[in-house]
């Protein structure tokens, strides 16, 4: 089964780097974010699974 061009699967976010944190307490982090972009990747990848399910 192939899949077509313009239903590509979702793209995992990057994870911030140790070095992207400044540790001050910053009220919207970098792992906040990769949170939260984290989160949307997985409901995007669920939705895509849904619309190419696996045939065993």
């Amino acid at each position: 089964m192939s899949i077509p061009d313009n239903d590509p699967r979702p793209i995992a976010p990057e994870p911030p780097l140790p070095s992207d944190c400044c540790n001050s307490g910053c009220p919207i982090c970098v792992h906040d974010l990769y949170a939260e972009q984290l989160q949307h990747y997985r409901e995007q990848l669920a939705a895509w699974e849904m619309r190419h399910p696996v045939i065993e």
